[in-house]
């Protein structure tokens, strides 16, 4: 994989900017955490070479002085809202992510559930986790959010809200997923705190946008690809533009509840120490892009996934046009087409020749593989096994897999587990290849090149099964389908 962020950079001067930031204000820093905390697939696909886990390991060097509130809004436990990365519901990863805290040796003080409103989900769910010995806090609707700020700012606003009890003086707030509601949280403990004669700061860690780089670069328009369904906008930062005479690039959200914080800031301090949204944030992932080439390939890959993942999403009613509509408009701005994706043409191109689904990658050096389902075979098992073949040196006509090896397969899927598609899977492949690899030089070659796949692009004509896309996921394969169910 060419390789376009440096990431030990990163983690030496993002740490030191944070502790910067602590160290500008009293007696305690609430610091939002946009987007994943360790695990960021997002951000290492535009950013290759960012390690999904980096800003977790950064926090690490601030363990002793930090603890982890965790927010999740109502709404999305009523929704039973889905992280699509992972296929769990945001509630059942309060709990993954809460443990995953704890095991690297954080604290993790509580759980906040925002856009309270009485719903019984949301009540169900805090009896669930104070069973667990969970401390829990309510933080309700606030009508006009965020433009009422004299509502907000008030003892009807925040001062309505639970009192979420910190001990140390970083408390990093994070969440499942967008939305859940975490700057608002943050904004209500410094209200909160300052009736309690405590003085509080806020900053905000977003990875993106990323401020420094222009409204049109690909990185900062993969991210509203990423958050098409949200209605995030990228913006210049008008407050920033003001203050500075400079461009920032910001988004609506950050931008809409900037008052709601400078109102906040001048009641605590006389004023607020920030002149912008852009200033609130500690960002620097933008200083550290080795090849701005490499990130912006792997940018426009990104939005060309996104469109076809809302694509399929819309076929399987977990999506709406609007969504596919409006990453078809940043496709345009990004100045690139679906054919922009080698693999793409690749794959469109075999199946007009043979007639049947088909799926393509590019790897790393350029070269394309094909492949095209068959009785004992999918697409995407194929496409496994010819690729591995390609960078192990292996002739194509070598059948690594013998039939008489496949076919009792394909009947205990077919007579016992009365599946209804007798074709492997790519978990089925690769586990047949382990078994055979003892014995047979070839298909151990063929497996020891896999990870040489991580970072490639690959494009099927149909919509490919939840194993076949987890089995890609793992590979570090970016995995793109045409809406068309399989047959």
């Amino acid at each position: 994989m060419k390789i376009g962020f440096d990431n030990g950079k990163y983690l030496k001067i993002q740490s030191e900017h944070i502790k910067e930031r602590i160290a500008q204000f009293g007696d305690k820093l609430y610091m939002e955490f946009g987007g994943k905390l360790f695990d960021d697939f997002h951000a290492s696909r535009v950013l290759p070479g960012f390690q999904p886990d980096s800003k977790l390991r950064m926090l690490t060097q601030l363990q002793d002085d930090a603890e982890i509130v965790i927010v999740i809004s109502a709404v999305d436990i009523e929704k039973n809202k889905v992280r699509g990365d992972l296929g769990i519901t945001y509630d059942e990863d309060v709990l993954r992510l809460r443990d995953v805290f704890l095991s690297r040796g954080f604290l993790v003080s509580s759980v906040v559930i925002t856009h309270y409103n009485g719903q019984a989900s949301a009540i169900a769910y805090r009896e669930r986790l104070e069973r667990l010995g969970i401390k829990v806090y309510y933080h309700y609707i606030i009508e006009g959010y965020p433009t009422n700020v004299e509502l907000i700012d008030s003892e009807d606003g925040f001062g309505k809200n639970d009192y979420v009890e910190t001990s140390r003086p970083l408390v990093v707030v994070t969440a499942p997923g967008p939305g859940s509601g975490k700057m608002a949280v943050c904004l209500s403990q410094l209200y909160q705190e300052n009736k309690r004669g405590i003085k509080a700061g806020y900053a905000k860690f977003e990875t993106f946008p990323i401020w420094n780089l222009s409204l049109k670069h690909p990185v900062n328009i993969a991210y509203e690809a990423a958050t098409a369904d949200l209605e995030d906008v990228n913006m210049i930062d008008p407050f920033h533009l003001e203050a500075y005479g400079k461009m920032a690039v910001n988004y609506n959200r950050d931008i809409e509840i900037f008052p709601v914080l400078n109102a906040i800031f001048e009641g605590i301090y006389g004023e607020n120490p920030y002149k912008s949204p852009t200033d609130m944030g500690v960002n620097m992932a933008g200083y550290c892009i080795s090849d701005d080439d490499v990130c912006c390939e792997a940018s426009k890959d990104e939005i060309i996934r996104r469109y076809f993942t809302a694509l399929c999403n819309v076929l399987d009613g977990k999506s709406t046009e609007h969504e596919v509509n409006k990453i078809s408009l940043l496709i345009k701005r990004a100045q690139i087409t679906t054919d922009s994706r080698k693999s793409i043409v690749a794959a469109r191109k075999r199946k007009e020749e043979t007639g049947v689904a088909t799926a393509a990658i590019e790897l790393d050096d350029g070269t394309i593989i094909t492949a095209k389902t068959s009785p004992l075979l999918g697409p995407s098992a194929a496409l496994l096994l010819n690729a591995t073949k390609h960078l192990a040196g292996i002739d194509h006509e070598v059948k690594l897999i013998p039939q008489e090896m496949i076919e009792p397969i394909q009947k205990t899927k077919v007579t016992f587990l009365h599946g209804h598609n007798p074709r492997l899977h790519t978990d089925e492949v690769l586990v047949a290849l382990s078994m055979l690899s003892l014995n047979d030089e070839n298909c151990a070659k063929a497996l020891e090149c896999l990870p040489q796949l991580e970072g490639c692009q690959a494009h099927a004509t149909v919509m490919m099964s939840e194993v076949d896309h987890k089995i890609f996921k793992k590979l570090g394969i970016g995995l793109t389908c045409e809406p068309i169910k399989k047959k």
